[in-house]
């Protein structure tokens, strides 16, 4: 069996014993399901790219035990961005399952303690689950976590006018963060901070998950922290933004997040982000008019 046929099935082993350890002893699978499941496992095909995708896969694995130490700059603890992996295709019927026993589960989680005390709500995903465009922010605010949505404050409004601008809506993509829960700000009415490493080691399986589910063809990282998480180690944004990376497989767009804009409202900064933009809907094979390409554009 392949490596990621192997990794599949771990984690879906481990599924069920969350499942089960969670007092659920009966899970509903459809009839197309179960086909797939009797299905022998795939072959991998012995091309050289595959054979050195093998070769490279245990070298470039970190495997850090939860509870060693790690310092504030170390890497996080995710699936190399660069190693794609193989999911079989759900039926519309069990992805929608799939999909909201994950939401359940993101909703009762405390694995970390202080944001479980302090949210509201969990903040899960919005959007289409077949998209093919997804977008990745860094972590709920105040806003967000009262409404239980990504998104939804100044910064999600103009992330709404960008989405708009391209010819779509927030219905026909996804949008998910790193972190679902608000960062804990002990002592402040109010304000933000950034996730810490653990945090985000902690909370990245759930987005990788949701990753699998939807398969879009094009990821945004909405700075710099959305980017951190995704490749798995710390970045800086200003030298990515603009340039394509990939997380397993998937190729994704790192760019300013919408609250940068809201403090840098140049011309030229907004310009940079519809660039990305424009990239985006070129890889996803859009129509772009020339109203749209002169976005920003000084007359």
């Amino acid at each position: 069996m392949s490596d990621a046929y192997n990794q599949l099935l771990d984690a879906t082993i481990q599924h069920l014993e969350g499942l089960k350890s969670r007092g659920v002893r009966h899970v509903s699978v459809t009839p197309e399901t179960l086909r797939a499941l009797a299905q022998p496992a795939p072959r991998v095909v012995a091309t050289p790219d595959a054979r050195n995708v093998q070769a490279d896969a245990p070298k470039k694995l970190e495997t850090t035990s939860p509870t060693s130490a790690r310092g504030p700059q170390a890497p996080l603890i995710s699936m190399p961005a660069e190693i794609p992996v193989a999911v079989p295709t759900l039926d519309p019927q069990a992805k929608a399952a799939a999909f909201a026993a994950l939401r359940e589960r993101v909703a009762v989680c405390v694995k970390c303690p202080n944001l479980a005390s302090s949210r509201k709500n969990t903040v899960f995903g919005v959007g289409n689950i077949n998209a093919q465009l997804m977008f990745v922010g860094e972590a709920p605010g105040a806003d967000e976590d009262e409404q239980g949505e990504p998104f939804v404050g100044r910064a999600g409004e103009l992330l709404t006018k960008i989405i708009q601008a391209t010819g779509l809506s927030r219905r026909d993509v996804y949008i998910a963060n790193i972190l679902k829960c608000r960062p804990d700000t002990p002592g402040q009415a109010a304000g933000n901070r950034k996730p810490t490493t653990d945090e985000m080691a902690t909370c990245i399986p759930y987005l990788h998950e949701q990753i699998d589910l939807i398969r879009p063809r094009v990821i945004v990282a909405l700075g710099g922290t959305a980017v951190e998480g995704l490749l798995g180690k710390p970045v800086g944004i200003m030298k990515l933004r603009g340039q394509w990376q990939t997380y397993r497989g998937t190729p994704f767009m790192p760019t300013f997040h919408p609250a940068y804009l809201l403090r840098n409202q140049a011309m030229s900064e907004k310009r940079k982000v519809w660039e990305d933009m424009l990239a985006v809907m070129e890889k996803l094979e859009m129509p772009i008019s020339d109203k749209q390409r002169n976005y920003f554009l000084k007359g």
